[in-house]
């Protein structure tokens, strides 16, 4: 939208040739009225706009000097004249400024020759030497020129004033001095612009437009000699000063919606965005229940949308619109609360593990912990109850404890700020190094989807490999949103990188391992394909040593998951068809990928080939029994076997515990591993082992030998 202007300091929204949206050219109208009526009753005097900070002061004084001066070639109309006090600090060069600001203002024409020389030296003849040097820039020669006329001829101020009130009156034009903001400037500062337009600014024709916010003006007056700690007093003086009082009025609600709607609409159109008919909901319910009291005022509303124009660049179509604004929001409005949501990312995010001292926390004490913290963080107690409130849109613990439902996998989908996966978004302005932008994971997709190779797709699968548990998860946001993926494509890439992966484990204790992820997703996406599809893909998963595993893992789990196995070995006429074809062919894979192991010693098994073998227990358990049985016939011994299948250090838990009994039935068989232990087994424990490992095994084989798998 072409008259958003969010990154100057000029009205915004506000153009004399667009709609007068907030009404500030109506009352630019009525000042200018008013100055008329004004000038027909008195030669000079002290008009004041008054309104609070960002009301909109400067754009009604900005409509009221550009009109004046379209209508300035009229034989009555107005000069205007511009004046900022904040540049001078005492009354000598603020009065020099005045009169030099006026004598610009003046026409450059014969008719104005003598008003704009005797303007110029009344300025002169208040002034000392030294700021008339400063301000008009006299050189050395000119400088003892100024010297000679001060003594050779009447510069007395009296004098100069009234040649130039005589000049003034006989030019007939009024001229308006208009000065802003004067609530900014200091005690001193502000009692020396009072001095100069009441008193040695009073000339005919002169009128003073002045601006301010009263309540901040007030303040400064009272810190001042004169004034002194009254609030009456600096009324009384301001009264003096002021003859007439021009209140701004109020930013009625309807003018905020408006200016809030167009800036919405220039920020979207900025970067080629729409709101949904959800996101449109979400973004009403915050303003209307926790916005609108804060955005109260043309500059604040600037101000936020500014921000999010700013800041949204990259973001675009990365993160949720609506979320961005309420993040924009809070940095703006509270930036200390802001911070607190990096602090508290974890927690924020639903993935903290909970100190010992807030397990036990009810909402109500979370709640009132989130207060207390807000309030350490200065937002005021009139802001609390929004903040929180924005806060708890944001983010599903803070809306639980709020007593609402939150469901967590609608703020991922959306991608929310409350989303592990997309927070650090919204916190760097950006796509962090480690992250994917949206395009480029969708074009990823879509070139697995074709079966065209591309950088894209290339990266994904990187990603994949080194960040295994976003990826995955981002894949899952794609599924259960019900947009197609290339389910074949991904399991196949997933067994490539089985085995490489290299991404940390997450969550709660480290639990979230990267493998454990990547097998959820393969369940998942294999679920996705038809019953007749899965066997041909399971088998080009495994035709890698690594895919192999996955691919046992992956049935395993999707067949429990719909009853059809578990490792109560369900008879084969119960299983679906596709189970038993797949299972052959997985388990083919596997024994021609453990081939090379059969001819080596036990204790020769590399760490690929001990997965193979626990893996094989998922797809064909009678047959990785027969092939180690086999092996044990040959060459290998079943203690020696154990001792390298079974991890050395598992404390605190122990060497064999249920689980991992159950699994060696399904891949030796107990009976006949403790028919092959047994001398060992009934040997008394020996005083000092020689390998403390294998002497643990065979403790715990004792252990379990009189309670087998499901006696209990």
């Amino acid at each position: 939208m072409a008259d958003a202007h969010f990154f100057n300091d000029e009205p915004f929204l506000d153009h004399e040739e667009g709609p007068d949206l907030l009404g500030h050219g109506q009352y630019a109208q009525h000042v200018i009225s008013l100055l008329g009526r004004v000038r027909a009753q008195t030669e000079t005097g002290v008009l004041a706009l008054i309104g609070p900070w960002g009301s909109g002061k400067s754009s009604v004084l900005g409509k009221v000097t550009r009109r004046l001066r379209d209508d300035a070639a009229n034989d009555d109309g107005w000069l205007v004249a511009e004046l900022n006090p904040w540049l001078y600090s005492d009354l000598e060069s603020l009065t020099l400024a005045l009169f030099s600001e006026i004598r610009e203002a003046l026409p450059k024409n014969e008719r104005w020759s003598e008003a704009r020389e005797k303007i110029g030296g009344f300025g002169k003849a208040l002034s000392p030497l030294g700021k008339v040097t400063a301000l008009f820039g006299l050189d050395s020669e000119g400088l003892i020129q100024e010297v000679g006329n001060r003594i050779s001829g009447d510069t007395s101020a009296s004098a100069a004033k009234r040649k130039a009130e005589e000049a003034l009156r006989k030019a007939g034009h009024p001229v308006l001095v208009v000065m802003d903001d004067l609530d900014r400037l200091t005690p001193e500062e502000l009692l020396v612009v009072f001095k100069l337009v009441r008193l040695v600014g009073h000339l005919p024709g002169v009128y003073y437009l002045i601006s301010f916010d009263e309540r901040t003006l007030l303040d400064v007056m009272q810190r001042s000699e004169l004034v002194g700690n009254s609030e009456s007093r600096a009324r009384d003086f301001l009264e003096k000063i002021i003859q007439v009082r021009l209140d701004l009025p109020a930013f009625r609600e309807r003018n905020a919606d408006i200016l809030v709607n167009r800036s919405l609409a220039a920020v979207l159109a900025s970067h080629s965005l729409t709101l949904t008919a959800s996101e449109q909901e979400r973004l009403s319910e915050a303003y209307y229940r926790h916005l609108q009291g804060r955005l109260r005022t043309p500059r604040a509303i600037k101000r936020f949308f500014g921000q999010a124009d700013a800041t949204l660049g990259q973001l675009t179509g990365n993160v949720d619109i609506v979320d961005f604004l309420l993040v924009t929001f809070l940095r703006t409005s509270e930036p200390r609360a802001y911070q607190l949501l990096w602090q508290h990312r974890a927690e924020l995010t639903g993935t903290s593990v909970d100190l010992p001292s807030r397990r036990d926390e009810r909402p109500e004490q979370g709640m009132e912990r989130w207060r207390t913290l807000l309030l350490d963080a200065g937002v005021a107690g009139q802001h609390l109850d929004g903040v929180i409130g924005l806060m708890g849109m944001l983010f599903a613990p803070l809306r639980q404890a709020l007593g609402y439902g939150a469901n967590t996998q609608a703020i991922a989908l959306r991608r929310g700020i409350g989303s592990i996966d997309y927070f650090d978004r919204y916190m760097v302005f950006g796509i962090p190094d480690d992250d994917l932008p949206e395009d480029t994971f969708d074009t990823a997709l879509q070139q697995l989807t074709d079966g065209t190779p591309g950088p894209e797709a290339d990266e994904l699968l990187l990603c994949l490999r080194d960040d295994t548990q976003r990826i995955t998860r981002r894949i899952q946001y794609k599924r259960t949103a019900g947009i197609p993926l290339p389910a074949v494509a991904l399991l196949e890439a997933a067994a490539q990188q089985h085995g490489h992966l290299t991404a940390a484990p997450q969550g709660a204790f480290g639990l979230l391992t990267a493998d454990f992820a990547i097998s959820i997703l393969a369940a998942d996406l294999l679920t996705d394909l038809a019953e007749p599809e899965r066997p041909a893909v399971l088998k080009t998963m495994a035709e890698t040593a690594d895919g192999a595993v996955l691919a046992a893992r992956t049935l395993q789990r999707i067949t429990r998951r719909d009853g059809s196995d578990s490792l109560d070995h369900i008879q084969a006429a119960a299983r679906p068809d596709w189970i038993g074809e797949a299972r052959s062919l997985i388990s083919h894979e596997i024994a021609r990928h453990l081939a090379p192991a059969a001819r080596q010693p036990v204790d020769q098994l590399t760490e690929p080939e001990r997965t193979l073998l626990w893996a094989w227990r998922h797809s064909a358990p009678e047959n990785a029994r027969a092939w180690i049985n086999q092996r044990l016939e040959d060459r290998w011994t079943p203690l020696d076997l154990l001792a390298v299948l079974l991890p050395h250090e598992r404390a605190p838990f122990p060497v064999i515990d249920h689980d991992t009994l159950q699994s060696l039935d399904a891949l030796i068989g107990l009976e006949a591993l403790y028919s092959r232990l047994g001398p060992l087994l009934d040997a008394p424990d020996p005083d000092n082992p020689q390998d403390e490992h294998r002497e643990r095994i065979l403790q715990a084989l004792r252990q379990h030998r009189g309670h087998p798998p499901g006696s209990d």
